[in-house]
């Protein structure tokens, strides 16, 4: 993110401008808290397709990205053809995250990764996390993710940067 004061500039992209803020959704990928919110479709494979598909690639590239996506959260093939609502809270993060994943962006933006998560669960999203390749943006409350994963950390205070530095 970069730009003068009061203007935007995501990975070169301007979001104000309409043909640079259609291609933002394949750059920048958001996971949600709640991945509740996130997934919606009837089976986890549906849902992992609706982004390639919505960038106007075929049906066949599509599932491909999707089989992908699933294989490198760690959900088996299998899960694809399951309700999103009836995954466990771990599964369901990796199926929203396998979403995105399945856009192929270049920077993630992760809201809360390890809420509603149990220990174990937790400690293979920290791993999953740090094998994710690109820039990976993280806001928590978790410090103990944040010293797993994030080699430079920033703290806001009230909306206001409070402090930068390395992990």
């Amino acid at each position: 993110l970069s730009g003068k004061l009061g203007e935007a500039n995501i990975c070169g992209l301007d979001p104000a401008e309409p043909t640079h803020r259609k291609k933002l959704p394949e750059t920048v990928g958001i996971v949600f808290q709640n991945p509740d919110d996130q997934l919606f479709s009837p089976t986890v494979l549906e849902d992992v397709c609706f982004g390639p598909l919505n960038l106007g690639l075929s049906v066949e590239e599509a599932k491909a990205r999707a089989t992908e996506a699933l294989a490198a959260v760690g959900l088996p093939l299998e899960a694809g053809e399951r309700v999103p609502f009836k995954l466990s809270g771990g599964d369901k993060r990796r199926a929203a995250l396998a979403g995105v994943l399945a856009m192929r962006p270049s920077v993630l933006l992760l809201d809360e990764p390890s809420a509603f998560l149990d220990p174990r669960g937790r400690r293979d999203l920290i791993e999953l996390i740090r094998k994710l390749p690109g820039t990976k943006l993280i806001a928590t409350h978790d410090l103990d993710l944040v010293l797993d994963v994030c080699p430079r950390v920033l703290i806001l205070d009230g909306g206001k940067l409070a402090a930068d530095g390395l992990s």
